[in-house]
């Protein structure tokens, strides 16, 4: 018999995040913040204020730093010497649907072109295997030519994944229809599924006007070998399978993507400023192997303020995600949910693909703050709401859940704004765990 989980009550954990961003704003250090307004600009003003502001990066402080400290004490620090764009270190990981992670990752940052008017390119790549059997390999870039002239955006994965799962949708209260409720999981009792997924994701932009860019590309999401961790077929991804026609053992979501995209943030690792914004649509091809046809739309939007003409890292973040069902049905493991966006990073304080539906809404905020002088370390606090539906009882904005935290940043790479992230957040239903990753969530 599966181990029924505790529910949060969601008015109690949205006081614990607004107290908790309360706390943090009446904190000592941040005495002389300033609010610093922040129009959309043209996107050489907008790369000249990264450029002076990166270059105060001399007086910052970071792993390298330290470890020149430890192994050449006596060796003096030249303030001249250009800092390298490339960050090599062990590809640690921790959250509660991976477990722990180690491996190796390369991260690198480099703008090819005038500073003034090109954004950084970046790119990572990791191996890594994690405490729950996790195996993952992947590459991932998002470049930008000379003069933001073009952008290619993609990543290449292939995983063997552990997957826990709590059902479709939000559904409080059991149908009685047997079916019904394996699918909807009002409990939240935790199924497990694994298998092997191949992943590849490419998109090309081109810059049509100042920010502004038209994109378009191709994915293809190969899931197979799905075992899941009941005896019988009581399992969602089972029950759905047989209910829409998909095999539920094996498929593929495989089609075409066409974007637009608006963009004045000042850095893709952390900015301190600006707009990032995407809307896409994808349409799965059956022509091109896809399990089903299915039409998608998905919106990304982020908005950044800077709260401190002396310290800009002192940053409000803003950051909305919606998946919205046009038509056709997606595959149950591909439906989206929490930290089903691009970068697996949203809903903090809950697992993967711990709500789902055929639509999703997502909502969060973040104070991010130095704590040391020289930067080396800094915090955040974080608070995030979703909503998600089923086709049965769960409607889409009708139901809410809620999590939140708190958590340090280190900073690896002062040349990239690289930053290691160690969060602690609390959700609903008993979920909460630590969540360590590379780079601000968004």
């Amino acid at each position: 018999m599966k181990k029924q989980l505790l529910k949060f009550n969601t008015f109690d954990i949205s006081i614990a995040g607004l107290a908790l961003f309360f706390i943090t704003f009446i904190n000592p250090t941040q005495a002389q913040v300033t609010l610093v307004s922040d129009s959309s600009r043209v996107e050489s003003q907008s790369n000249y204020v990264q450029h002076k502001i990166d270059s105060n990066s001399t007086y910052q402080y970071d792993i390298s730093d330290l470890f020149r400290n430890i192994l050449h004490p006596k060796k003096e620090r030249n303030p001249n010497k250009k800092r390298s764009g490339i960050t090599l270190m062990p590809g640690i990981a921790l959250n509660p649907t991976i477990g722990a992670q180690i491996g190796i990752k390369g991260v690198a940052g480099v703008v090819l072109g005038d500073k003034a008017n090109t954004m950084m390119s970046t790119a990572a790549s990791t191996a890594s295997v994690t405490t729950k059997g996790i195996l993952v390999f992947y590459v991932s870039h998002n470049i930008y030519t000379k003069e933001n002239k073009w952008n290619i955006q993609g990543g290449w994965a292939i995983v063997k994944m552990v997957n826990p799962d709590a059902g479709l949708g939000m559904t409080k209260t059991f149908s009685g229809q047997s079916d019904d409720d394996i699918l909807t999981n009002p409990d939240k009792n935790m199924f497990v599924y694994k298998y092997t997924s191949f992943s590849i994701n490419e998109k090309l932009y081109k810059r049509v006007s100042d920010n502004l860019f038209l994109g378009a590309g191709f994915a293809f999401d190969i899931r197979k070998n799905i075992t899941a961790s009941t005896e019988n077929n009581d399992n969602p991804n089972y029950v759905y399978s047989q209910r829409y026609g998909f095999n539920p053992e094996k498929y593929n979501s495989n089609g075409l993507l066409f974007n637009v995209q608006y963009m004045t943030r000042d850095n893709p690792n952390r900015a301190y400023k600006g707009i990032y914004s995407d809307i896409g649509i994808r349409m799965n091809q059956e022509w091109m192997g896809s399990s089903k046809n299915a039409i998608q739309l998905t919106t990304d939007f982020r908005k950044y303020f800077s709260l401190s003409e002396e310290n800009p890292e002192h940053v409000l973040a803003f950051w909305n995600y919606g998946s919205y069902r046009i038509s056709g049905r997606l595959p149950y493991l591909d439906l989206p949910g929490t930290a089903k966006d691009n970068s697996l990073r949203s809903g903090r304080g809950y697992t993967l693909g711990f709500f789902k539906g055929l639509s999703y809404f997502y909502n969060e905020a973040e104070y991010r703050f130095p704590i040391l002088r020289n930067k080396f370390i800094s915090g955040a606090t974080f608070f995030n709401i979703q909503s998600t539906n089923n086709d049965m009882d769960s409607k889409l904005f009708k139901s809410w859940r809620a999590a939140g935290g708190a958590g340090l940043r280190i900073l690896f790479n002062k040349a990239t704004r690289t930053n290691l992230c160690i969060d602690y957040a609390i959700g609903g239903y008993h979920q909460r765990g630590v969540f360590l990753g590379l780079n601000e969530t968004f």
